[in-house]
């Protein structure tokens, strides 16, 4: 059936009364472009989890629900016995790549481009966290967001020139501007979905209080990597006086390792996790209820068991789990989304928990509700996973393992409706017989 909808509501109204009548269903009528057929779709949105097929349409969610006919789809790809979720949204990311040896995470050759490492994962949004700032923003849109098949988003830096360079760059207070910041973040609202304050060392709140304010002006969240500060600053002032409710605290297991002179170890005054007593400390409980999120930000160095399983026994999970992905991270511990996502599945966090973390959870973190589900009519972004059991071994940013029996794999991810990775060719024709 064959029916010219787009042009006229008034027919709108009458085919849909005519099809009521009649008992037919709008996904019925529709011939579905793509079903994904047998799965167990996990949505922590819609509180699905639970074998369901998935249709679309036109690039969107059409239909979720048990049983879909076949034979109304134009294409029906097999997924029994995997799980079916919403595309994974990592929101720290670093994706300003470019040819610039001395740029580092701003244009430069430490940054990725989103494509290579976004879908084999499951990723289908990517929001990088401050390779730009106000000065190079335009730079990044043009060579980076606006050829990307992934949904590149962005943290924007409080450093007019971003990541560019720890020292140089990145602790110039006179290159740190709220107005300038804010002013691009309204001028993109569609892609700026927050203000990144990092790697600043001195012993001082200026930095961290302009980036709150550049958020505040711009209705944004700050996301704040935090730790670097020579002596250093205490976290729970952080916590409690300069950063908001909604405001994100990344690299949240990390544990930098200090001596004395004489070589004894320091307590690491940013962590959350008391190293001696093995306790998280009282008032990182505390910041959670005022709502500071905390995400985990893996990367190359901000990651240690040490951390993460005495805080996950104690039931401080992280809100949002994230890569923090560049070329020191993706092939050493991190590895990848699911390698993260399968971490926690090993340390105690439930599947249905994990999936929230990298889907749900962190589209409301970053204001983005319209993304991380998969309700009727939003667009198509899935990722279809393979939970394996088995022995496997998970390292920490210091080269620290512990061994695990799941493991999740990313099988299939469709962005926009489209297939746009296949690990095992579930979705491909077979070859005839010859």
């Amino acid at each position: 059936m064959q029916l010219n909808y787009y042009k006229n509501p008034n027919k709108i109204f009458f085919t849909t009364a005519v099809l009521l009548l009649v008992g037919i269903s709008w996904t019925q009528a529709q011939e579905i472009d793509l079903l994904l057929k047998g799965g167990h779709v996990i949505d922590p949105k819609n509180k699905i989890d639970a074998k369901m097929d998935v249709a679309i349409v036109a690039g969107k969610i059409a239909k979720v629900a048990a049983d879909i006919p076949a034979n109304t789809a134009r294409k029906t790809v097999n997924v029994t016995g995997l799980y079916v979720t919403p595309g994974l949204i990592d929101i720290h990311g670093h994706v300003f790549h470019g040819t610039k040896a001395d740029h580092y995470l701003s244009n430069g050759l430490a940054a990725l481009p989103p494509d290579g490492f976004t879908f084999r994962t499951g990723v289908t949004t990517i929001v990088d966290a401050g390779g730009a700032g106000w000065r190079n923003f335009d730079v990044f849109k043009k060579n980076v967001i606006d050829v990307s098949q992934t949904r590149v988003l962005s943290f924007i830096n409080i450093v007019g020139e971003g990541m560019r360079d720890l020292v140089a760059y990145e602790q110039n207070t006179a290159d740190m501007d709220a107005k300038l910041t804010s002013s691009m973040a309204n001028k993109y609202k569609s892609l700026i979905v927050g203000v990144k304050i990092a790697h600043y060392i001195g012993h001082d709140w200026a930095p961290a209080d302009k980036a709150v304010e550049a958020g505040t002006i711009a209705n944004i969240p700050v996301m704040v990597d935090f730790g670097k500060a020579n002596p250093p600053l205490p976290i729970e002032d952080l916590f409690m006086k300069h950063l908001r409710p909604g405001d994100i605290f990344t690299h949240m297991y990390r544990y930098d390792r200090e001596f004395s002179a004489e070589g004894k170890m320091l307590e690491h005054k940013q962590a959350i996790v008391d190293m001696k007593t093995k306790k998280v400390k009282p008032f990182v409980f505390e910041a959670r209820k005022r709502g500071i999120i905390f995400d985990v930000g893996h990367g190359g160095g901000s990651f240690m068991w040490s951390q993460a399983i005495p805080a996950m026994q104690q039931g401080f999970a992280p809100d949002v789990l994230s890569s923090d992905l560049h070329t020191g991270s993706m092939n050493g511990g991190f590895k990848d989304m699911a390698n993260l996502a399968s971490k926690f599945l090993n340390i105690g966090m439930s599947l249905q928990d994990v999936i929230a973390a990298s889907t749900w959870k962190p589209a409301n973190v970053i204001k983005r509700s319209e993304l991380g589900n998969l309700s009727e009519g939003s667009e198509a972004d899935i990722a279809v996973f393979n939970l394996k059991t088995g022995d496997f071994g998970f390292s920490d940013s210091n080269g620290i393992a512990i061994k695990g029996k799941q493991k999740l794999e990313a099988e299939l991810t469709i962005r926009r409706g489209s297939i746009v990775w296949d690990l095992n060719a579930i979705s491909a024709s077979s070859m005839p017989a010859q």
